[in-house]
């Protein structure tokens, strides 16, 4: 029974995802109020579903319970969880009204913006591409430590964000909160790019090997 405890915990994080998800449906930022404490509950959901990718991971190493279905399922299960939660953090639900109806373009009490989605998701699709090509040719292309860190990095940044959102940076004497929050989201993308490089580098290389030597004309 126990060699199934981490497939149980990654099928967990995809169930508390959607609870996460759920809880932030509900939610929808108001500069007038704060203390909102349905951000507090997706917060805790949040950091029990992080906490399951750590375990799961451990477990099935410890155990040397690897299986196909966590190979596949463990990366997915991630995606869906962090992807996911910067998808709803730029959303409408924290856009503030009063700078909205300004006529600003957007102004998130989030901090997190539409582009900064389209890079974190471009990452994840190109390393999970690159993944899948080489692995189908047999070629072993685990996560690596910079893949693992970012992860910890986003798993941190995202329940910090929500607790200062819960403690509304918009509130005169809080702006400090904002800075921040502006500080830790640009470090996650940043951090984000760069765990994809060695990605990047370790395919060319192997792409590049591969490469037939070229026929010189005669």
């Amino acid at each position: 029974m126990y060699r199934q405890i981490p497939n149980m915990l990654t099928i967990l994080r995809l169930i508390l995802s959607a609870i996460f998800f759920l809880i932030l449906n509900q939610y929808r930022y108001d500069s007038a109020s704060s203390y909102d404490l349905t951000l507090i509950v997706a917060m805790v959901i949040f950091i029990l579903a992080a906490i399951t990718d750590l375990l799961d991971g451990h477990y099935a190493r410890k155990w040397e319970v690897v299986s196909k279905f966590g190979r596949i399922m463990d990366p997915f299960c991630d995606k869906i969880l962090v992807v996911g939660a910067f998808i709803y953090l730029m959303g409408a639900r924290f856009v503030i009204p009063e700078k909205a109806a300004d006529g600003e373009f957007f102004n998130m009490v989030s901090g997190v913006y539409p582009w900064m989605v389209v890079v974190i998701l471009a990452r994840e699709l190109l390393v999970t591409g690159i993944r899948g090509e080489l692995e189908g040719e047999g070629i072993n292309f685990q996560a690596n430590k910079w893949g693992k860190i970012k992860m910890i990095l986003q798993s941190i940044v995202i329940p910090i964000v929500l607790f200062i959102v819960f403690l509304n940076p918009e509130v005169e004497g809080r702006e400090w909160l904002g800075w921040i929050r502006d500080i830790l989201v640009y470090a996650t993308v940043l951090a984000t790019v760069f765990s994809g490089l060695p990605y990047i580098t370790a395919a060319y290389k192997v792409m590049k090997a591969d490469t037939p030597p070229s026929t010189p004309a005669s």
